[in-house]
């Protein structure tokens, strides 16, 4: 792998759990800090933050540079937490359910291209640690009643093709 398309792994990666942050913290304004599963989601919250957080110290030791898109990703993760709690909590579930699916697959996909030439350790060790708590997020939210969401299938479906335009999109820009 080339240091360009690690910094390109880099750069998405930070980007969503950013957007992550962004989601909850839309969820968290509208469900309060008392609502139906508030507990869960600050909890989710704090190791977002925490993810984002090592993907910033990478990003500045290594002199990646974030993606031009940030500001649309603090607007957009926002409105997409925002309005799926507006909606309820289960959609509010069906939201993290949705994003955290594609964020494991993305997660596996650029594990095995590490794994390939075994290029950076140490990213390959983050991208992991991330994807275990991704999963269990996943887990939680399926387990707090996403799939009770209206129009779950389509609403999981359209967050998830959001998702997967978002890591092309940050890759690039």
């Amino acid at each position: 792998m080339t240091k360009q398309e690690i910094a390109r792994m880099i750069r998405v990666d930070q980007a969503g759990e950013f957007g992550a942050t962004r989601i909850y913290q839309g969820q968290l304004d509208v469900i309060g800090d008392r609502g139906p599963h508030a507990a869960e989601i600050a909890e989710m919250a704090e190791q977002e933050k925490g993810h984002r957080a090592r993907f910033d110290a990478l990003m500045a030791r290594r002199g990646v540079r974030p993606t031009a898109l940030q500001p649309f990703w603090s607007a957009a993760g926002y409105a997409l937490g925002a309005g799926t709690a507006l909606i309820g909590p289960e959609a509010a579930m069906a939201c993290t359910a949705a994003v955290e699916e594609e964020i494991d697959r993305h997660y596996s996909e650029q594990l095995d291209r590490l794994a390939e030439s075994d290029a950076d350790p140490e990213l390959a060790a983050m991208i992991d640690e991330f994807r275990e708590d991704e999963r269990a997020h996943r887990d939680a939210a399926l387990a707090a009643g996403a799939e009770k969401a209206p129009a779950y299938p389509l609403l999981s479906g359209a967050i998830r093709f959001g998702c997967r335009v978002a890591i092309k999109l940050a890759a690039r820009v």
